[in-house]
C-alpha cells in the first residue's frame, strides 16, 4: 500500500468510484461521470443535522464513521476553526488548512472573511490534502454555503492541473482578493517549503491520531511553530493528550478549544499565552504532565510511516512507565493528594506511585506535585496557564524520581 492510499480515509468503494468517474471524464470529456456520483451513490454521503453533507470513512477497527460530526459538518468548521480565532480582517490574513478534505474549513474562513471585509484586504489560504479523490468528493457534495463554491473552483483547477480532472464545470469565480493554493502532497513535505512567520491561523483536521500520527508529531508541530506568526493560533478538534503534549514540546501554549458535537473540547495552540483564554481541565493537565499517556508522537526526519510512529510511541511509553513517568493505568496521577475509599483501587494506585518514589496518595511527595495545581485557574494568564503548570509538575516529578 502506498502512503497516499494509507493516508486516504474515505470509504474504499467510493474512493474507487470517484477515481473511475474522473478517469472516464478525462477519457471522454463528458461531465456525466462526475455529476452522477453523488446521486447514484448517495449511500456513501451522510446528511448531517445542519443540512451539510459529510462522507463515510473506510472501516477502521471494524467501525465506519464519517469525516465530520453528525451534529453538522459545516457548523463544525465555524464553531471549531473560525470562531475561536477572532481574526482581524483590517489586515491581510494568511491561513494554512491541513487535511483540507471536502474544503469546508477553508469555505468557512472565506465566508467569515467576506462578511467582515470591505474588499481592501486580502485572504490567502494554503490547502493541504494528499488525496485527490477526497478533494474531488468536495466537488460532488451540494455546497452548504455560497463560499464553498469558491473553494470548489480552486479544487477543480488544482485537479485539472494535476491531470485528474479535465472539465471546468464550476462557474463561480474566485474574488481578486482571495488567493487559494491547493497542495496535493504529503503535508510534511509541503510545510518544509512554506515561509517563516507567515500564517495567522493553522487548521489541523486529520481524521484521527491513530490513522495519521505523522500529522500530529512534535517535529511536524515544530514546523508549525516556524511558519506561524507570534500572535497566530492553531485550531484542532482533538483533545488528545499526546497531541497537546506535542504542541508543548514544540514550544506552543495550549488551551481548551470549543465543544461541538463531542463530549470534550478541542485544542487551541499559540506561540503566545496572550492569544488563549481557557485552561485545559485540571485532570488533563495532571495526566499529561505526570503519566505516560502524555508521551507525544515523534517523527524525527518527517519521513516515518504511520505504523513506525505508533510503534515507536508504544515503546517509548513502555520505557517511560515507572522510570520517568507514572503509569497511566487506572488513571493513577489524578488520585494524588486525594482520599481514597476504594481500597483495592488505592492499592493499585499506590503500587504505581511507589515505583516513582512516591510513598502514597497523601504523602509529602504527592502534595508537592499537586501544589502546582493549587494555583489552577480556568482563566489563561501569562504566568499561570496550562503550559506553565504542566512543565512545572513534570519538573517536580523528575526531582522526586531522582532523589537518593
Amino acid at each position: 500500500m502506498t502512503y497516499v492510499e494509507e493516508a486516504t480515509v474515505i470509504d474504499d468503494t467510493i474512493y474507487d468510484l470517484i477515481n473511475e468517474a474522473f478517469e472516464n471524464e478525462r477519457k471522454y470529456d463528458d461531465a456525466k461521470y462526475r455529476n452522477s456520483i453523488f446521486h447514484e451513490h448517495n449511500e456513501y454521503f451522510v446528511h448531517t443535522d445542519d443540512g451539510s453533507y459529510s462522507i463515510k470513512s473506510k472501516e477502521i477497527n471494524h467501525k465506519v464513521e464519517t469525516l465530520h460530526t453528525s451534529t453538522g459538518a459545516i457548523s463544525e468548521s465555524f464553531e471549531k476553526f473560525i470562531k475561536p480565532l477572532k481574526l482581524d480582517y483590517s489586515e491581510d490574513i494568511a491561513i494554512l488548512d491541513i487535511c483540507a478534505g471536502l474544503g469546508y474549513n477553508s469555505s468557512a474562513a472565506i465566508d467569515d472573511f467576506l462578511k467582515h471585509t470591505d474588499g481592501d484586504t486580502n485572504l490567502q489560504i494554503d490547502l493541504l490534502e494528499i488525496s485527490k479523490p477526497t478533494l474531488a468528493a468536495g466537488l460532488m457534495v451540494p455546497s452548504p454555503i455560497e463560499a464553498h463554491d469558491i473553494t470548489k473552483k480552486a479544487i477543480e483547477k488544482a485537479l485539472i492541473e494535476a491531470d485528474y480532472a479535465s472539465l471546468e464545470l464550476e462557474e463561480t469565480e474566485i474574488p481578486d482578493n482571495i488567493n487559494l493554493k491547493i497542495h496535493i502532497d504529503d503535508a510534511r513535505k509541503v510545510i518544509q517549503n512554506l515561509k517563516d512567520n507567515h500564517y495567522d491561523a493553522i487548521f489541523l483536521d486529520p481524521f484521527s491520531q491513530n490513522m495519521s500520527p505523522e500529522l500530529v508529531s512534535v517535529e511536524f508541530f515544530k514546523e508549525f511553530r516556524r511558519v506561524i506568526k507570534d500572535n497566530g493560533i492553531v485550531a484542532t478538534y482533538t483533545s488528545s493528550s499526546p497531541v497537546r503534549m506535542g504542541f508543548i514540546e514544540a514550544d506552543f501554549y495550549v488551551s481548551l478549544g470549543p465543544i461541538f458535537g463531542r463530549f470534550q473540547g478541542g485544542t487551541l495552540a499559540s506561540p503566545s499565552p496572550k492569544n488563549l483564554t481557557k485552561s485545559l481541565p485540571k485532570n488533563d493537565e495532571i495526566k499529561m504532565a505526570l503519566s505516560d499517556v502524555g508521551i507525544p508522537f515523534r517523527d524525527p526526519n518527517l519521513d516515518l510511516s504511520s505504523r513506525e510512529i505508533l510503534d515507536n510511541r508504544t515503546e517509548e511509553r513502555h520505557n517511560a512507565r515507572h522510570n520517568t513517568k507514572i503509569s497511566s493505568a487506572v488513571k493513577t496521577p489524578i488520585f494524588l493528594g486525594q482520599e481514597m475509599d476504594d481500597e483495592p483501587l488505592k492499592r493499585r494506585v499506590e503500587r504505581n506511585l511507589a515505583k516513582m518514589n512516591i510513598p502514597g496518595v497523601l504523602s509529602e511527595e504527592a502534595f508537592y506535585l499537586m501544589e502546582v495545581e493549587d494555583n489552577y485557574l480556568e482563566e489563561y494568564l501569562e504566568d499561570n496557564n496550562s503550559r506553565t503548570r504542566i512543565l512545572e509538575m513534570a519538573k517536580r516529578l523528575d526531582e522526586i524520581k531522582n532523589r537518593e
